[in-house]
């Protein structure tokens, strides 16, 4: 069976290129083309990948980079939560491919960690498209081969711990694993049952965190997330919650 095939099962359709600048950039373009979700845009390489807060994400041959393009998942304001859909749906894969439960956590917005080093990022892109639907985009970058040094949080891949695995093999099961996070979102009224999932999977709930921002630093205690998915930061006995940042322990 045909990659193409084996998505269609899952309602998607794909556009796979052998080298691109940005999956994310593409299956935006896409949305805005063709006004037609549920697509997928994954490449073997691309040029200009793109991690949170405008850095770069390096993306030669031997790991997944995908996009996932769609139309109206949840309502604008809600985009935002699309990284924890994201996030579960790659842990869901991990655990398919043998990954045990015990190396596996979440780190607050949406990074997938595997002993505690880094595995997969996601990054959520959207904005409103020429036909007044809210378009969304989820790029997914997984380590499959390999992964970079030298990286603000550690960083680790799939082979490194020992999990033999195709990229092609591993982009299937996220094929399927992303359909039944979404089918549980439901545009956003399942985000609850989400969000108390993510809850139980999470790291460093209950102890000291340091949140790095574009225009600062914060520093308290990690009580969990709101009914929204916002971070809750306890400082000086007052919980804020907190929308944005890279999450340090």
């Amino acid at each position: 069976m045909t990659l193409t095939a084996a998505i269609a099962e899952h309602h998607f359709t794909l556009t796979h290129l052998d080298v691109i600048g940005s999956t994310n950039d593409e299956a935006m373009a896409h949305l805005r083309k063709s006004g037609a979700g549920d697509h997928w845009v994954v490449a073997d390489e691309q040029s200009g990948g793109k991690g949170r807060l405008g850095r770069q994400w390096i993306s030669p041959k031997g790991n997944l980079y995908a996009s996932l393009a769609l139309r109206d998942p949840c309502p604008m304001a809600s985009g935002y939560q699309l990284g924890f859909v994201a996030a579960l749906a790659i842990y869901d894969v991990l655990i398919a491919l043998g990954v045990g439960p015990h190396h596996l956590s979440l780190k607050w917005p949406n990074d997938v960690l595997l002993d505690g080093a880094k595995l997969s990022g996601i990054l959520v892109e959207g904005g409103t498209l020429p036909n007044g639907n809210f378009g969304a985009v989820i790029g997914c970058g997984i380590n499959v081969g390999f992964h970079p040094e030298d990286t603000p949080y550690p960083a680790t891949d799939l082979a490194a711990s020992g999990v033999i695995a195709s990229v092609s093999e591993v982009f299937a099961a996220l094929a399927a694993a992303f359909r039944a996070s979404l089918d549980q979102f439901d545009h956003g009224a399942g985000f609850g049952l989400l969000r108390e999932r993510w809850i139980t999977l999470a790291r460093g709930i209950g102890g000291p965190v340091t949140v790095r921002q574009s225009d600062g630093v914060l520093e308290g205690i990690f009580r969990g997330l709101d009914a929204q998915g916002k971070l809750l930061l306890e400082r000086d006995g007052t919980v804020t919650p907190v929308i944005a940042g890279d999450v340090f322990y």
